[in-house]
């Protein structure tokens, strides 16, 4: 509500209101001073219009400023964050039913009545608005909690959070570490038994997704076990439907865990499904949690990578590493006066760090590796001869008068389709320190593709940083600057990975080393693997005769489980490209088939995908209470059980940190923008003019 205004100054002092005053004053003096016919009431009347109307007239000349000042009163906000995974359902504790937890929750927000602002939510992966008695959710993420409370309240008279959970969660960052950020109360409402049960259980597989064919690789099964000592456990790996590995775990504790090493062969190329099971024992609480399924892709060969140098620098280690990080490929460094050309051969993709140099001999090199068509990557740098590179490749020419380098930022451009950066990683990059390029004027040819653009300090340009191009039947690229190893840095000290760089360097290698078929309509799923509550998203691209990136036709797909259940969709046209959003599927291997016609003629593209079964609510039984209890206790809050929580109103009352916030909003504007001011004047003119009239003065 509105509570105060004032008028306050801008350049000029207030004793000039005075002379405002004066000035209306001797100006109404000086027009009524001589006798007149009306009477000295009429005329002394008349004198005060014309004051005040002149006194606001030359007021307003002064530029005063109006202010007002509203004042609003904000209730504490109460926040209710109600766990709706499936593990509190399926792990109650006894004689407590998890339905009646909403009809508290409802009955706790309606007595603590108009006083609060109460808020309700239910969670498990994500958060959502209201409460839900469902109890379905796959996975819990109690992190991301705090985190969106946190983000959709700032600043905001945040009262307290009351979390009613089993304290369980198979998803996300430390709860403790979120909720220290949001800077409340937190009460906690212990769902859940934390009484072992008997119950055995595979916690959870460390494996790499990839292996290579005929190759060996392992796989690590963390098996718990619950009040089953002296039991023998036996575990299982089978693959299409065949036993593949077998190992018995002799259980000698009453809470027993261990992680069993297990040795396995790629001897089939292509996507591996592998079940790992553990035999039941008797009374066991749930089965549920016995089994666990992993895919594993089976390639058949490494992609061989070339880096050649001139001299050390680190941006061939910070390549490496990232490069190395992806099993799929193969890394070999080399200084270009030790390396062979016979041995070109041997390599599917040739990046030549800051080469060629001034020093350097590279004819032979670059002859033998344009007859093998092996993929060239070129990175410049302070090194790099800008003159010999303009003459070997015509993806990228710098027009330069001399050897100086600037910095320039990285700046993704949005209609790079060549392949796909996720969202994140384009964010990142845009705020990755700058990089050094050679200094000069840059143009491209038509058929070069870039992805990131040169930002010099705040001015957008069009200069390429990072382009790819394709020149008799042989893929190129060239980032031109040098610097990636200051991304990495930077990456890892503001989010603790290198996710970003790896992602980049190794996009663009599988850009360079894919089999160039020329391929004019393929569809593919963004991976081969998706969890149930996952959505189903596929890619698809058509290519004219002339190998350009067409979305004109429709393209239908249907997509089908192994039972014969046929699921048909359309794609949507997303740029240049085809995009399907099919929703969440139930678990299963499915295949597909999409159709297009370009012209008159027809296409077809065929492929498998898979999605998975989560069973990570059935892998913890024992409600976890120490988390709650912590989560309470560092926050100035409390820990309560379901039969308690009406103890929650008074502890919320009691709680002087708890309460309402008045807050102030000063608005300033010209005086001489009020409407009323107008107002005023013409009803103070008028009046005088009609009163002179009536008395025979107009």
């Amino acid at each position: 509500m509105l509570y105060l205004f004032s008028v306050s100054w801008g350049n000029v002092s207030g004793w000039w209101t005075i002379a405002c005053l004066l000035l209306g004053l001797l100006y109404s003096f000086l027009l009524y001073r001589q006798p007149i016919t009306i009477s000295k009431i009429w005329r002394n009347l008349l004198f005060t219009f014309r004051t005040i109307t002149v006194f606001i007239l030359t007021f307003l000349l002064l530029a005063p400023l109006f202010k007002t000042v509203n004042k609003h009163l904000q209730k504490p906000l109460i926040l209710i964050a109600e766990d709706n995974s499936a593990s509190v359902k399926l792990f109650p504790s006894k004689n407590y039913k998890p339905e009646n937890l909403v009809e508290q929750l409802n009955q706790l927000k309606k007595t603590l009545g108009d006083d609060y602002e109460v808020h309700e939510y239910n969670f498990s992966k994500t958060i959502a608005d209201g409460f839900t008695t469902t109890f379905g959710g796959k996975q819990t993420d109690i992190a991301q909690v705090f985190t969106a409370l946190n983000s959709r309240f700032v600043n905001q008279n945040i009262g307290a959070v009351i979390l009613a959970s089993d304290g369980l969660y198979n998803r996300g960052n430390s709860p403790v570490n979120e909720a220290q950020k949001l800077k409340t109360n937190i009460y906690t409402i212990a769902l859940g038994d934390t009484t072992p049960k008997r119950d055995v259980l595979i916690d959870h597989i460390n494996y790499n997704k990839t292996a290579f064919l005929g190759n060996d690789f392992n796989i690590e099964v963390a098996v718990s076990a619950y009040q089953t000592k002296g039991e023998n456990l036996k575990l299982q790996v089978l693959t299409n439907g065949n036993l593949v590995a077998e190992k018995v775990i002799s259980i000698n504790l009453s809470d027993f865990k261990k992680t069993i090493p297990i040795k396995l062969n790629a001897a089939k190329e292509g996507l591996q499904k592998y079940q790992i099971s553990l035999r039941s024992v008797a009374n066991e609480i749930s089965v549920t949690n016995n089994t666990e399924t992993i895919y594993v892709e089976v390639l058949d060969n490494r992609k061989k990578i070339l880096i050649l140098y001139n001299s050390p620098h680190p941006d061939i280690a910070a390549i490496r590493q990232s490069l190395e990080s992806n099993e799929r490929y193969e890394i070999k460094t080399s200084l270009i006066s030790d390396f062979k050309v016979s041995e070109l051969s041997n390599y599917n993709v040739l990046i030549l760090a800051q080469l060629p140099g001034n020093n350097a001999n590279m004819q032979g090199l670059l002859t033998q590796s344009e007859h093998l068509k092996i993929p060239v990557w070129f990175m410049l740098g302070a090194q790099t001869n800008v003159s010999q590179f303009n003459l070997i490749q015509k993806a990228i020419m710098i027009n330069s008068n001399n050897q100086g380098m600037q910095e320039v930022f990285a700046a993704p451009d949005a209609s790079f389709t060549s392949f796909i950066l996720s969202d994140s990683a384009k964010i990142k990059i845009q705020n990755f320190p700058p990089l050094l390029a050679p200094f000069g004027n840059y143009s491209f040819a038509g058929s070069t593709s870039v992805l990131l653009k040169q930002k010099i300090g705040s001015v957008s340009t069009s200069y390429p940083l990072l382009a790819f191009a394709e020149n008799d039947n042989r893929r190129i690229a060239v980032l031109a600057g040098e610097g990636l190893w200051h991304w990495k840095l930077n990456e890892f000290q503001q989010y603790g990975n290198h996710h970003t760089v790896d992602e980049l360097l190794s996009q663009a290698v599988q850009y360079l080393s894919a089999k160039n078929d020329h391929k004019q309509f393929t569809v593919s799923p963004v991976k081969p693997v998706f969890d149930e509550d996952e959505n189903l998203i596929l890619n698809a691209e058509l290519y004219n005769k002339t190998y350009e990136l067409v979305n004109q036709p429709d393209v239908a797909i249907t997509v089908k489980n192994k039972n014969g259940k046929t699921y048909s969709y359309q794609f949507s046209r997303n740029g240049k490209s085809y995009e399907l959003d099919a929703g969440n599927l139930p678990p299963g291997e499915y295949s597909y088939e999409a159709k297009t016609k370009l012209g008159n003629e027809n296409f077809k593209a065929v492929g498998i995908f898979n999605i998975k079964t989560l069973i990570a609510e059935a892998s913890q039984s024992a409600a976890d209470h120490q988390l709650l209890y912590l989560l309470a206790k560092q926050s100035g809050g409390e820990m309560v059980f379901p039969d308690e929580i009406n103890r929650l109103v008074n502890l919320i009352r009691k709680n002087e940190n708890i309460k309402t916030i008045a807050y102030q909003d000063s608005t300033y504007h010209e005086l001489v923008d009020e409407k009323w001011i107008f107002a005023l004047l013409l009803l103070l003119l008028s009046t005088e003019w009609f009163l002179r009239r009536r008395n025979g003065e107009v």
